[in-house]
């Protein structure tokens, strides 16, 4: 059976109809669906946009449409910061591992911009605790995205940076659902934690082997099968993790 479509209706009385363009909503059963939909607003997020900040109470949960991307990062009091979580059209970000406890301790960025469906986390937490089968899905999702942290984390301790980046490259190329990533090479020293000189050269060593080409803003993914193999065996691990977890929200 088809998972119902999503209409809304923005604050500016424009109607916009959104159909399975967050896979974690399109796996909800009709009737847990329409318990949300009241709820729902689309949004436009630009690039850049900070959802939330550590410490900020987090009221919003955030469903990214179609090719939205946004990044969880863990900021350092220097400043500096490391990307733990990517979360796209497959999940949610807000609220989902605490379970609508705060406050946030990651600062949620956008990485590719575009629009997200929102909801404040009270309904959503509302609506986990009216469906056994809802909150199953829930609780499921957050086990992959607590399990996409904690690989984070080894990933930045023990592998290459050539590496660590060809696996970024990939998570980003399954959300953008296109070969070309709108990307500077100084947002992805960012997500990697390292300098943009070290960035320069490692995309410079993949554009070499025929792998990705660099862009003003933008690289192109080339040889996805050679991309894969370029990459730690964390992309693998967290991508089998999500499929095994949930099989009806993976591709």
């Amino acid at each position: 059976m088809e998972k119902p479509g999503i209409t809304l209706e923005r604050k500016d009385g424009a109607r916009t109809v959104v159909r399975r363009a967050n896979r974690l909503l399109g796996a909800l059963s009709a009737r847990d669906f329409e318990v949300l939909q009241p709820h729902l607003e689309l949004v436009d997020l630009p690039r850049g946009k900070v959802l939330f900040e550590p410490g900020d109470d987090v009221v919003t949960t955030y469903f990214p449409c179609h090719r939205t991307m946004v990044s969880l990062l863990i900021v350092t009091r220097d400043g500096r910061e490391v990307e733990a979580a990517t979360v796209g059209r497959e999940g949610a970000i807000g609220g989902i591992v605490s379970e609508g406890h705060k406050p946030a301790f990651g600062r949620a960025v956008m990485q590719i911009g575009g629009q997200a469906l929102a909801i404040p986390t009270s309904h959503l937490e509302a609506a986990k605790t009216g469906s056994p089968r809802f909150a199953d899905l829930f609780s499921r999702y957050a086990d992959a995205l607590l399990a996409q942290m904690m690989q984070s984390v080894a990933c930045n301790a023990l592998h290459r940076t050539e590496e660590r980046c060809a696996r970024w490259l990939l998570a980003t190329h399954d959300r953008a659902g296109d070969n070309i990533i709108q990307l500077t090479q100084e947002s992805l020293a960012e997500m990697l934690g390292v300098q943009r000189t070290t960035v320069t050269a490692v995309t410079g060593v993949l554009q070499d082997r025929g792998l990705i080409r660099t862009h003003r803003g933008r690289v192109e993914v080339l040889d996805r099968p050679g991309l894969e193999r370029a990459a730690c065996e964390c992309y693998r691990a967290v991508e089998d993790h999500f499929v095994r977890l949930l099989p009806e929200v993976a591709d």
